[in-house]
């Protein structure tokens, strides 16, 4: 893959791609949601896929658990465990309603999801069980992030709510989102000093944990994924961030087809990449940061749109001087 910056992925799924994430600690291989009810496993650098599991509804997100399992969460309210190696499924529990976010949590080795039914639950897969659930007073959770001991959860009606793992008896924090709009995405920063959210309204904000009045001012929201056609702009939501583990950079994918790579410290756009054919659904950059995993996908129904392309997914070779703050 190093001689080709972009590598396009054979067997794409044929619906909506709802989340792609690399196998940590590799390049290698990636795995893929989607609304066609299936979660492949590809091998990148032989371009073929290594495993198939179906579910009977659409998979809305999922998680690595190690590196033999990955867990599902899918609109019929279920978390599925499925062993890479073995091919076997087990059932790990359920929510009241679709689970929309679910993260791999390193602090208890085990598994956080996020619901439209406004609860968080935790869960230790390996004695499958849940062993805590936390109500989400202000609605349905839209996404969530984890890094150590923090828990960001974005829901309904623009509120942030901030959790500790260690004290999950009351929310750390409960913000309100500094978008104007619906959020679509959020995560933290890999040096955990703050968090990025992102909207349908093209707007991206970065927010930081500490409440100090003089942290809090540095924090900012920006225009972004908008276009002029015929002298109108255009707005476009941003479906999803994607954190550079070793720059603290993020990739942002919009519905306008282009993916920017941002300098969030320094208020700068570092890159640019080419107009995909429709919308990004899902980033994902390699732990290494050698590669980001773009997954192309309509999210957003027009009638009088032409022809709507097929579902792809790309992994891409980037550059320090694309990823690296100048």
């Amino acid at each position: 893959m190093a001689k080709r910056t972009e590598v396009k992925l054979e067997n794409s799924p044929k619906d909506i791609v709802s989340a792609v994430k690399f196998l940590p600690k590799t390049n290698n291989f990636l795995a893929a949601s989607s609304w066609d009810c299936h979660l492949r496993l590809y091998d990148v650098n032989t371009n073929i896929i290594k495993a198939d599991y179906a579910h009977d509804t659409p998979i809305l997100d999922f998680a690595f658990h190690g590196p033999g399992n990955m867990i599902t969460g899918s609109l019929d309210n279920q978390l599925m465990v499925y062993d890479i190696t073995s091919g076997s499924a087990h059932n790990l529990g359920s929510h009241e309603d679709a689970v929309r976010c679910v993260e791999y949590v390193s602090d208890i080795t085990g598994i956080i999801s996020g619901s439209w039914d406004k609860t968080i639950k935790l869960w230790d897969a390996r004695d499958k069980k849940c062993i805590g659930t936390y109500e989400q007073s202000n609605g349905k959770v839209y996404s969530l992030a984890v890094r150590d001991n923090k828990i960001v959860v974005a829901t309904y009606g623009r509120k942030v709510l901030i959790w500790d793992i260690r004290s999950m008896s009351q929310y750390m924090m409960k913000r309100e989102s500094s978008l104007k709009y619906q959020t679509r995405c959020v995560r933290i920063f890999p040096n955990k000093i703050g968090y990025v959210m992102s909207s349908i309204e093209g707007r991206v904000s970065v927010e930081y944990f500490d409440p100090d009045p003089a942290v809090q001012a540095k924090k900012y929201a920006f225009k972004c994924h908008r276009n002029k056609e015929n002298g109108v702009e255009m707005i476009h939501p941003v479906n999803t961030i994607g954190f550079h583990e070793i720059h603290n950079t993020f990739a942002t994918g919009g519905s306008d087809g282009y993916v920017n790579i941002w300098d969030g410290f320094n208020k700068k756009r570092l890159c640019q990449f080419h107009q995909y054919d429709t919308a990004i659904s899902s980033v994902n950059f390699s732990d290494d940061g050698s590669s980001l995993a773009i997954a192309c996908s309509q999210l957003e129904i027009n009638e009088n749109a032409p022809e709507i392309p097929p579902p792809v997914i790309y992994v891409r070779s980037v550059t320090e001087n694309e990823v690296k703050p100048k």
